[in-house]
């Protein structure tokens, strides 16, 4: 009987094949079809139809970045991209206006510089980054009889009403209390769920992913929770409320992470006090009565201690700190000038900077016919060099996909619509979609080359699919080749920082349990305390920081085996820097119950740690001293 084979596909192809998966998120679907459409055609109605087109455009870019999320939380998500990207189309419209071609890129360039560096610093730096070179490309290549100030208020008006629309409409389940936050209400309700997900894996082997979902659980909420605010502390009951619910989860997850740690199944009502808790948190309700875990092991009486602890405060609600350490200036500019930022910063100036000057000689030499544009290819060589939106060789072949497809779509559908009518309801539905397509970059760059065409042809241009196309295969050319082009310092740069930064972390968080324990210091990182709260602030940097490690080793893997081999065995470190963080807190709960560290927990931590002083070194990270005393 012959067995039959099935066809492996190598990684970079694999990941460009990969698509999210989840619920159609119909609030944003909502928000996205009142945005850019709408704006559109409010000022063509106004006889204002070109600020109406950088209004569209900034909409489309804020809706890329309308996650799901708190509201308070996506003013920062949204508002700060939108600022980068008006700060960027001013410089982009000055620089055009006012210098020539050969001082136009070089100014460009340094922007590319100077915004690539600072998406080192995390996400939302990473979005404003690449708004303000969006920004800049068309600020210098669409020519827009207004001057850079209205652009960019123009600009500032279209991502400030997606913004408050973010703000004002309300989401499904927020009916359930204070509608306002309903995001920190799931957010929260997530984080039980996570913990009662990783109680019913304990000793199988679904354990793992498990845990690793209640530390993204974790990440979202805190990040929900901790958007912007005007005074310091929350300010209503109801925020008070969700606050001392997020806080009374973590002894939750830390007694969670112990058992998981034990590797010993566990009873299968361990997991409904969790659910329970989870239930009161989605319905802003009471607890009632939970059950409480058998008492018989440590982590298992720190669950239910912890359980009577959340009992307490759903019932009283008084608040609580989220355990969060906010990053000083100095720590920004370090990331920047890191070796992840100074990285990033040149392979964007050089990618930026060479599409400019592409397109510029293309626009003088005519290939654009009639068309006076010439930002597409620079802003589309922006999205292809940004290695949050996977690995470089999924980036090109999605969006080479993704354009060709679209510009086709558009060439049939301008041949029939009306115009401009027709071509404004188009924009508008293609605002709806984003939401949708955006868990694939080949279809998320299909729905916003279509919007964009629209939204150009309303302005006045003529028809330019093919164009586009070409433009688009150009700028996957030049990020391929720079993509490849070796830099002063060590590749994987990226990768290598953040694995750094979990290290750090790490060993912070294990010497402060050492401390508690009275054993001698690890390392030199971590600031002794005995207060628990210190202890789960730094719980939670060690394990968020390890999810960013995560994240960017597989991104790495999944790139060309000659990008690839450059991160080779930082998997190996991240799996030995998890074992000892769960280790570590393994040991804390042990701490909190006996007094000391066992004598399973000392074995292990020692054999990770030399481990880890074995393989860390390999990809650049510092050896610590280590020390144990039982």
């Amino acid at each position: 009987m012959s067995r039959r084979i099935t066809p492996t596909l190598p990684p970079w192809l694999a990941h460009a094949l990969r698509a999210q998966r989840g619920p159609v998120p119909w609030s944003a679907v909502t928000r996205g079809a009142l945005s850019a459409g709408p704006l559109l055609l409010v000022a063509v109605q106004a006889g204002l139809t070109s600020l109406g087109v950088v209004a569209a455009i900034a909409a489309m870019l804020a809706g890329i970045n309308d996650r799901p999320g708190s509201r308070r939380h996506s003013v920062k998500r949204i508002g700060v991209p939108a600022l980068g990207g008006a700060a960027g189309l001013v410089t982009g419209t000055y620089a055009g206006q006012e210098t020539g071609p050969v001082v136009l890129t070089v100014v460009l360039t340094v922007v590319g510089l100077v915004a690539g560096g600072m998406s080192a610093v995390g996400p939302v730096a990473s979005a404003a980054g690449t708004q303000v070179l969006v920004g800049a490309a068309i600020g210098a290549g669409m020519p827009l009889p207004e001057p850079g100030g209205e652009r960019a208020l123009a600009f500032l008006a279209g991502a400030g009403w997606l913004l408050v629309l973010r703000l004002v409409l309300p989401t499904p389940g927020s009916l359930a209390g204070d509608f306002r936050f309903d995001g920190e209400r799931t957010a929260v309700a997530g984080v039980y769920e996570a913990v009662a997900e990783l109680l019913d894996a304990v000793g199988g082997p679904d354990a793992v992913r498990r845990r690793a979902a209640l530390t993204a659980a974790l990440d979202h909420a805190q990040d929900a929770l901790a958007g912007p605010r005007l005074r310091k502390y929350a300010s209503s009951s109801a925020e008070r409320r969700l606050h001392a619910q997020y806080a009374a989860a973590l002894p939750l997850a830390e007694a969670a992470t112990a058992l998981a740690w034990a590797e010993q199944p566990v009873a299968e009502r361990a997991s409904e006090g969790p659910r329970r808790l989870a239930a009161a948190v989605r319905g802003n309700t009471h607890t009632g009565p939970l059950p409480a875990p058998a008492r018989s092991a440590p982590a298992l009486r720190a669950l239910d201690d912890a359980l009577l602890h959340a009992a307490e405060v759903f019932d009283q609600g008084g608040g609580g700190d989220l355990h969060t350490r906010p990053r000083s200036a100095r720590d920004r500019l370090r990331a920047v000038l890191g070796s992840a930022g100074r990285e990033y910063g040149l392979r964007v100036a050089l990618c930026f900077g060479a599409g400019s000057a592409v397109a510029q000689a293309l626009h003088r030499s005519q290939w654009y016919g009639q068309h006076d544009h010439w930002y597409w290819l620079p802003a589309t060589a922006v999205f292809l060099v940004k290695p949050d939106l996977g690995p470089l060789a999924s980036r090109v072949l999605n969006r080479a996909a993704g354009t060709v497809l679209g510009a086709l779509l558009f060439a049939g559908l301008a041949a029939l619509l009306p115009h401009p009518e027709g071509l404004i309801a188009l924009v508008a539905l293609s605002g709806a979609l984003i939401p949708v397509a955006t868990r694939h970059f080949a279809a998320q760059t299909a729905v916003v080359t279509v919007l964009v065409l629209a939204l150009v042809m309303v302005g006045g241009e003529p028809q330019a699919s093919v164009g586009r196309i070409g433009e688009t295969l150009l700028a996957c050319a030049i990020v391929l080749v720079v993509g490849h082009l070796p830099m002063p310092g060590q590749r994987g740069g990226g990768v290598r920082a953040r694995l750094a930064a979990a290290d750090r972390a790490a060993y912070a968080y294990l010497t402060h349990v050492l401390d508690e324990a009275g054993a001698p210091r690890i390392g030199t990182s971590g600031t002794p305390s005995g207060h628990r709260a210190t202890r789960w602030t730094l719980r939670r940097e060690a394990y968020r920081t390890l999810a960013e490690a995560r994240s960017a080793i597989s991104l790495a893997a999944h790139e060309l085996p000659a990008l690839a081999r450059h991160t080779e065995g930082a998997d190996e470190v991240a799996d030995l820097l998890e074992r000892l963080v769960d280790t570590t807190t393994a040991c804390a709960v042990h701490l909190d119950d006996t007094g000391r560290i066992g004598p399973r927990h000392e074995e292990r931590l020692t054999a990770v740690l030399a481990e880890l002083a074995g393989r860390g070194t390999r990809v650049g990270l510092r050896p610590h001293r280590t020390a144990l005393a039982g």
